[in-house]
């Protein structure tokens, strides 16, 4: 039986990543996926807002470099929805280890650091409906059922 869950989730295209220009080879993925981009923005985000957003992550040791590199630069802020697009976009992206990461996903392809591994995507659908809420307001998230995400926006 196909599941059939409507989801939406958050992708982050890291400081590398953007500075390295794979911003349209990451977006690319989830549309050829048949995934639906409803939110985008490019943010450049304080401190507090980075605290925030890994703020399961503080009591770690690499918390304060992981801080300072996404205080590199700019971010792309997306959210993706479509069926299953949380465990299917952590497919698409890779192992947080891009060591550990198969060739044909964005860290298999592009990175080979954990410390610069491009991209963040919400790891359960409870995390990326508070990482939307954090990057976004209610009114920049657009969600339209004119196109059927599995058709990645294709008709007929």
């Amino acid at each position: 039986m196909e599941d059939k869950r409507l989801e939406r989730s958050f992708v982050m295209i890291k400081p590398d990543g953007v500075q390295r220009g794979l911003i349209g080879d990451v977006i690319s993925r989830f549309e050829k996926r048949g995934y639906k981009l409803i939110a985008l923005k490019m943010s450049s985000p304080t401190k507090e807002h980075i605290e925030s957003h890994y703020e399961d992550l503080k009591a770690k040791k690499f918390f304060p470099d992981l801080v300072a590199y996404m205080l590199m630069g700019p971010v792309i802020a997306m959210v993706w929805q479509g069926t299953a697009v949380v465990s299917t976009g952590r497919k698409i992206v890779g192992a947080t280890n891009p060591l550990d990461s198969l060739p044909g996903t964005v860290r298999g392809d592009f990175c080979i650091e954990t410390g610069r591994n491009i991209i963040h995507a919400s790891d359960a659908v409870e995390s990326a409906e508070k990482e939307i809420k954090l990057w976004f307001t209610e009114t920049e998230v657009k969600s339209s059922d004119t196109l059927a995400p599995e058709t990645g926006g294709k008709t007929g």
